[in-house]
């Protein structure tokens, strides 16, 4: 009894370690695009198909979680996983999957999610076309193939023009079927809060990827400049609220600067601290501020 036990922990504990390497808690950088969008959807066309939401969303976290896994595994083959690494476990590096094992998997997701944009390529055409290829192919070559995006500093630039740009443009145009310069703003807005996350994360690891040549845009920059970048992120979008003043949606001007304390504290803490594994703590404060500017400028555009 105590064997079969003691089988089954081991299993639960291997199946956890698996789920926690999807990242769940970064898994807001696909929900908040999804919201955004469609709540500036029902600003131009009260008649939602929600659908198309729920479809949208689950073909994001499936690419996401796709994203992650690959470079779970890629980042133990490249050698850029080590046990000084400061962030969270890796399931490769720490054994619990082989690296083959890890891209099968993200293989799988990467499907799914193809699976899902069936019927929204059915609405949108080729443009959903376009986006969804270029999403999977990008999010696998984030950190893999002959190129990876993380390892020559486009990281961030990825995450603005996936998880904000497409996402949000992408899926208003499903909506509506329109593309409008609204849904560029509020993708950029959305996109440039969400490379807060990575940006911070480079940042604690800059030390780590400099040593095996992952030349991440922090490493570039070095810790001066990735600092500032971080600054310029965080309030970049609050900047942003001009142009929705100027276009009359009052509430969705307003409703975003109660997150402004927020993106100052991000900022205060990431200035008065070397990087270390205290930025994992900043990295919590970074999602939290992506999911309440994007959850509170979609209320303003509903109500």
């Amino acid at each position: 009894m105590n064997t079969v036990s003691s089988s089954n922990s081991v299993i639960k504990n291997r199946f956890q370690s698996v789920v926690l390497a999807f990242r769940p808690k970064t898994l807001t950088a696909s929900l908040v695009p999804c919201l955004a969008a469609t709540a500036l959807a029902v600003t131009t066309s009260p008649d939602v198909q929600w659908w198309i939401f729920s479809y949208a969303l689950m073909a994001s976290f499936f690419i996401q979680i796709g994203t992650n896994l690959v470079n779970d595994a890629m980042d133990f083959k490249k050698g850029a996983d080590t046990d000084a690494r400061m962030g969270p476990q890796r399931i490769t590096h720490a054994g619990i999957l082989t690296a083959q094992q890890v891209l099968l998997l993200a293989t799988l997701f990467f499907l799914g999610a193809v699976v899902l944009g069936f019927p929204l390529v059915k609405e949108g055409g080729t443009p959903i076309v376009t986006i969804g290829i270029l999403s999977v192919l990008m999010g696998y070559g984030y950190t893999a193939g002959p190129y990876p995006l993380a390892y020559r500093g486009l990281g961030d630039l990825f995450v603005i023009l996936f998880f904000g740009l497409a996402a949000v443009m992408g899926l208003f145009f499903l909506h509506t079927k329109m593309w409008t310069i609204d849904s560029f703003i509020l993708g950029l807005q959305i996109g440039l809060h969400a490379t807060v996350l990575i940006a911070i994360n480079n940042l604690r690891d800059i030390d780590g990827d400099a040593k095996v040549n992952k030349r991440t845009l922090a490493v570039r920059l070095g810790i001066s400049g990735a600092k500032k970048e971080i600054y310029f992120l965080c309030l970049a979008p609050f900047v942003l609220q001009a142009y929705w003043l100027v276009h009359g949606h009052y509430l969705a001007t307003l409703l975003p600067f109660i997150a402004l304390p927020l993106a100052i504290k991000i900022i205060k803490n990431v200035q008065n601290t070397a990087p270390s594994v205290q930025y994992n703590k900043f990295l919590g404060q970074s999602a939290g501020l992506h999911l309440i500017f994007g959850l509170l400028i979609s209320i303003g555009f509903i109500i």
